[in-house]
């Protein structure tokens, strides 16, 4: 819902200003340098990029404009679900967990949390890392080291959209120039129309470095920007996840392993310590 406010203010923004200073709309619509300049834009979007990443960015941009998922909500319920995995490891014994890992489907634990299972690619990682805590002979060290080295792949992954919008966006304003000096060939070629109509020629040609920039810097800049935003708000999840493990395979107790977990959140959806206590309590009850 921001991108679209965002889009509204830019142009009402812009055009309203254009208004307001006693210009003429007709002017500004010029359908073939936007076809000139989109067009070109798209080609080179599909020049410069893989089937891989063209499939992903177009998956990523209907998910704009969704509100993020990484809520306060979903941060309480990874946290209250490792906790209730660890106090069970801690009290049973960590070889209890394996049903749970192997067949978190049928499992009462992760039954409660179903928004943490909805999500394949973290249940994919919990339940690998727990694996490996279950196996035994489990360097601490080395299971820090092979968690950071997956969630910088994940990374990566994740802000292939980013970079691959942010070109298109370098792009635009010298592709509006093409379309700008292609009008301006346009109009020199016909030299012999009155001062008026070759007037109106250039100031049509001068309107592809206008939208060439427009939509470059209000319109597919702010797109990639954001995108690189959720993606440091997903990789939280992964980080509070290796953190909470980490601090348990060190020997501290799941209440303590959690908090470690529950400080590098950001402040806007860390939870407090009571409050966290309080969901636990409130899901077990259930």
């Amino acid at each position: 819902m921001l991108v679209l406010v965002g889009y509204l203010v830019v142009i009402g923004a812009v055009f309203g200003g254009y208004a307001l200073m006693g210009g003429h709309f007709g002017v500004l619509f010029q359908p073939v340098e936007l076809l000139m300049i989109g067009g070109s834009a798209l080609g080179a979007f599909i020049a410069g990029n893989n089937g891989k990443t063209i499939k992903a960015t177009m998956k990523e941009l209907p998910l704009l404009l969704r509100s993020s998922k990484h809520n306060r909500q979903l941060y309480m319920d990874l946290l209250a679900l490792l906790y209730e995995l660890l106090a069970k490891a801690r009290k049973d014994g960590m070889m209890k967990l394996e049903s749970d890992v192997e067949n978190p489907g049928e499992s009462e634990i992760f039954g409660r949390y179903p928004v943490i299972v909805a999500d394949s690619e973290l249940m994919e990682f919990l339940c690998d890392y727990l694996r490996l805590v279950i196996s035994g002979n489990t360097d601490p060290f080395e299971i820090e080291a092979l968690m950071d080295h997956e969630i910088e792949t994940i990374r990566h992954e994740a802000e292939v959209p980013q970079h691959s919008l942010a070109g298109v966006a370098d792009a635009l304003p010298a592709l509006g120039i093409v379309a700008a000096v292609m009008g301006v060939v346009h109009a020199l070629a016909s030299a012999n129309l009155p001062p008026s109509e070759m007037g109106a020629l250039i100031a049509h040609a001068m309107v592809g470095t206008f939208l060439g920039v427009l939509l470059a810097y209000g319109f597919v800049s702010p797109l990639a920007s954001l995108i690189g935003q959720k993606v440091e708000e997903a990789m939280k999840v992964y980080q509070c996840a290796k953190v909470t493990l980490l601090a348990s395979l060190n020997g501290y107790a799941p209440q303590l392993a959690v908090e470690f977990g529950r400080k590098v959140l950001f402040s806007t959806e860390r939870p407090s310590f009571t409050e966290l206590d309080d969901h636990v309590r409130e899901v077990k009850a259930r």
